[in-house]
């Protein structure tokens, strides 16, 4: 969880690991250009720790940064896994009417192509392989589903929804007359464990 001090945190970017032998550490980006991870100010772990970026460079698909809070190998590498944050009065608003921050799908009412609803968007994950909605039903457990345009074909922020095509999201699949056959439980239960599709 980010920390509270944070009025309306925006998860900006994660730590992978320590780079190197002076305190560098490799950071995967979530911003559009990855070293503009430094330029709002300030970054904040789930701890409330505060971290100044110096420097940041691009080396393959991860950004080297070094912070001024962080002096020795020692100290980055407890720094794996941390989740950095902003406040999101400091980011820019988005330029373009189709353009959105992931934080903003956080709450959004998740339906079916035929709008049933199945749950809301609790979380916004990414393994490495593409952006991953969690959702929670009203009861039951939460299921994973992939943010593709084919997963989500509609998206209304606005309205405050989003809608899933069940066959592409991985929650049912089609039998040899091309009719759905849905593994979700009934009832928004959740999927089930051993019918869910995990992200790779």
């Amino acid at each position: 969880m980010a920390d509270m001090t944070l009025e309306n945190p925006v998860l900006l970017g994660i730590v992978g690991g320590a780079h190197g032998i002076r305190g560098e550490v490799r950071v995967k980006s979530y911003t559009e250009n990855p070293v503009d991870i430094g330029a709002y100010g300030p970054l904040r772990d789930e701890r409330g720790n505060v971290y100044t970026i110096r420097q940041a460079r691009v080396q393959k698909n991860v950004v080297v940064v070094t912070f001024e809070e962080v002096r020795d190998r020692n100290h980055a590498e407890r720094l794996n896994g941390r989740e950095l944050f902003v406040e999101r009065a400091l980011l820019p608003e988005p330029e373009e009417d189709d353009e959105f921050y992931l934080d903003d799908l956080e709450g959004l009412n998740v339906e079916t192509l035929d709008g049933i609803s199945i749950g809301i968007v609790s979380a916004v994950h990414n393994f490495g392989a593409g952006d991953i909605l969690e959702v929670s039903p009203e009861k039951g457990s939460s299921v994973m589903i992939p943010f593709s345009e084919a997963a989500v074909p509609e998206l209304d922020l606005d309205a405050g929804f989003l809608r899933i095509d069940p066959v592409a999201a991985g929650l049912a699949a089609t039998d040899e007359d091309g009719d759905e056959d849905e593994v979700m439980p009934d009832e928004g239960t959740g999927a089930d464990e051993d019918d869910r599709e995990e992200p790779r």
